[in-house]
């Protein structure tokens, strides 16, 4: 078995959080990117302090956690601004990123290590893997599946998807590209497919 990374991609609404969570469970030891930019800002860190001083303290709800909500709304209807917040967060979340890797390799863990990042292309993040997966799926079924999972508008939905780099972009630097396009049991047999080969003994 490879001592292997992959960085695992895809538009919001591609089902990428799916294939982590069915990658999690063949044994993958997965690295959730998004959940790691959370813990950067949590109340008084130094990317909360970065990103208060830079949004102002409307943003912050009164138990001091950032309303990311609130600070969505604002860096998606305004590029510049969405600009601003990504160069605080992305070097945090890259060095935290790596220092699990090597955390999780130094304890001895062999099997594939994945991080899930839906932005691993455009923060500069390939760096950290080997090798780069994409989940890509048609863009109504991502508006659809967005409005009814979050409530969004297809409006705010499809601003959002916008904001991204497309899919013909991001295939440019994944050679593993996983189609969601139809059940969750033809996905679940691709990713078990892709695990089976790069867990092979070799």
């Amino acid at each position: 078995m490879r001592s292997l990374t992959v960085g695992l991609t895809g538009g919001i609404g591609s089902g990428k959080s799916t294939v982590a969570r069915i990658l999690e469970d063949l044994g993958a030891a997965v690295i959730h990117a998004d959940a790691v930019g959370h813990e950067v800002y949590l109340p008084h860190t130094e990317g909360w302090q970065q990103v208060t001083a830079a949004f102002g303290p409307d943003i912050v709800k009164p138990d001091q956690t950032i309303d990311r909500q609130k600070l969505g709304t604002i860096v998606f209807r305004d590029p510049a601004a969405l600009k601003r917040l990504n160069a605080i967060v992305h070097p945090l979340i890259f060095a935290e990123v790596q220092r699990r890797i090597r955390s999780l390799r130094s304890s001895g863990i062999a099997q594939p290590i994945v991080v899930e990042a839906a932005v691993l292309i455009e923060a500069n993040w390939v760096p950290l893997v080997d090798e780069v997966w994409l989940v890509v799926a048609g863009k109504e079924a991502v508006i659809d599946r967005l409005a009814r999972q979050r409530g969004l508008a297809a409006d705010d939905v499809a601003r959002r998807v916008d904001a991204q780099l497309t899919d013909a972009e991001r295939r440019k630097v994944a050679p593993v590209v996983i189609e969601n396009q139809g059940s969750l049991e033809q996905l679940r047999q691709q990713v078990e497919s892709l695990w089976q080969r790069v867990t092979a003994v070799k």
